[in-house]
């Protein structure tokens, strides 16, 4: 902590607004100026007294704060470097890999955002790699080349305390910047947001060591910019255009059966990639071919989806967890039309596979890698798609699929309640994120409207 005696003071400033006035208490330290506003005149001209006392009876003033030691919290004495590793490794066997990671980047920006000075031995990239990749990451940091622990112990040097979390300016700044991609533009409101989640918790987390008394992130209306979770109507894909896209897949020379398996799974019971990619043999129940009843049913208990090899336990790409929001041990059943029967049913002949086996593999064996499913949807879509439609956003991503399944079944009048478990959802989660694609039941809506009526009518 560096400290100072050469302090002066200045007059307090007043302003008035149209509806507060504001009372500043403005002091310089070694020539820097410090301030701090107030609502009222007495309760500026106590903190100017006492700061006025403390100078008076000889005591060192913080250069980073402005405030004399004695008023110093214990946040002064924790360097801003330090608690950040520590709140990452304290979340990071609390959480999923993808939190991890976005944790990790998080905490990246704001370092990057907080340093006295720029580093001069490495680029700005190498800077937060080191951070990104090692530092906030409990698992590879004792793995950390001999250049990154420099570059980290330069970063610990040059990092301020945990007081720069004190002064509202500098929060304003520091936030500012993380909110600010590389390229200058400002980042997406669903980026914002979650930057600022993790952050909310990093400052709780500070609160309960008592390192800071209070959070010092703005709250209420306008702290965050607003997000939206409905899907956009405009990314659904129509049954034409996904049959195409599925022969298209079909007839792909490496794996193309395997692949359409994959997606007709997807299409026609609208799991999540993550959690199809789980599925066992086992997990399929098949009628017998000679049964009247065509119908299959698909059991889901297990999510794996792919967060990467630096953020799992294991150092495998896949984390294995629960179904997404739900009890560790929750599974649901989703029912399979004949046409996923069929598919099915040739695809676990044609492969050999046996209870054991993983139902959807890659070409060597193992879980199918997301790589190669994005690569295969990306070509087919392009391949089938009208340039104008490639452009736009339906079937950009592979998560699109379910999106046009669950709005299917609401608009073939599936009660939403079914389509909830389904889909693996709450009701209420559902109809936030669908209801603007339901479609098709307005007539059927204003015919039961018209039959209540109109008001009677009366005379004049």
């Amino acid at each position: 902590m560096e400290t100072t005696y050469k302090v002066k003071f200045w007059k307090t400033a007043v302003y008035k607004g149209a509806k507060v006035t504001t009372y500043t208490v403005r002091w310089t330290l070694d020539g820097e100026e410090f301030r701090a506003p107030f609502g009222n005149v007495a309760l500026a001209d106590s903190f100017r007294s006492e700061l006025v006392t403390a100078a008076r009876k000889g005591e060192a003033f913080n250069r980073e704060t402005g405030l004399p030691v004695s008023q110093q919290t214990g946040a002064s004495s924790v360097n801003w470097y330090d608690f950040a590793v520590q709140f990452a490794d304290a979340q990071w066997h609390r959480t999923a890999g993808n939190t991890r990671k976005n944790t990790a980047k998080a905490l990246t920006a704001t370092t990057v955002a907080l340093l006295r000075a720029q580093p001069s031995a490495c680029t700005p990239m190498e800077l937060r790699t080191a951070l990104r990749e090692y530092a906030f990451n409990t698992r590879r940091r004792e793995e950390a080349s001999l250049e990154v622990a420099n570059i980290l112990k330069w970063v610990e040097r040059n990092a301020p305390s945990m007081a720069t979390w004190e002064d509202p300016v500098k929060v304003d700044t520091v936030l500012l910047s993380v909110d600010t991609l590389l390229n200058g533009k400002r980042a997406a409101a669903s980026s914002v947001k979650r930057n600022r989640r993790i952050l909310n918790v990093a400052m709780e987390y500070a609160i309960k060591h008592k390192i800071l008394r209070t959070n010092p992130l703005p709250k209420g209306r306008g702290a965050t910019p607003k997000t939206s979770n409905a899907v956009d109507r405009r990314s659904l894909i129509h049954p034409q255009r996904m049959a195409r896209i599925l022969a298209r897949i079909r007839r792909r020379t490496r794996g193309g059966r395997r692949l359409h398996a994959y997606f007709s799974t997807l299409y026609y019971t609208g799991p999540r990639p993550e959690e199809a990619v789980a599925m066992y043999v086992e997990d399929v129940t098949l009628p017998p071919v000679d049964a009247e009843d065509q119908w299959c049913d698909l059991l889901f208990h297990t999510a794996q989806p792919e967060v990467g090899s630096n953020w799992t336990d294991d150092g495998e790409v896949h984390e294995e967890r629960g179904l997404k929001g739900r009890a560790e041990d929750a599974t649901r059943v989703v029912p399979g039309p004949p046409a996923l029967t069929k598919i099915l049913r040739e695809h676990i002949t044609e492969e050999s596979l046996k209870p054991g086996d993983r139902l959807f593999q890659g070409e060597f064996g193992g879980i199918l890698a997301g790589s190669v499913a994005r690569r295969a949807w990306g070509t087919a879509r392009k391949a089938e798609l009208t340039e104008r439609e490639c452009q736009s956003p339906m079937g950009r991503r592979i998560y699109d699929i379910r999106h046009t399944r669950l709005t299917k079944w609401l608009n073939d009048g599936i009660p939403p309640a079914q389509v909830a478990y389904w889909a693996g959802n709450s009701v209420a989660v559902l109809l936030s994120f669908y209801a603007g694609c339901i479609e098709g039941q307005l007539p059927d809506l204003k015919r039961r409207m018209e039959a209540q009526g109109d008001l009677p009518d009366v005379p004049e």
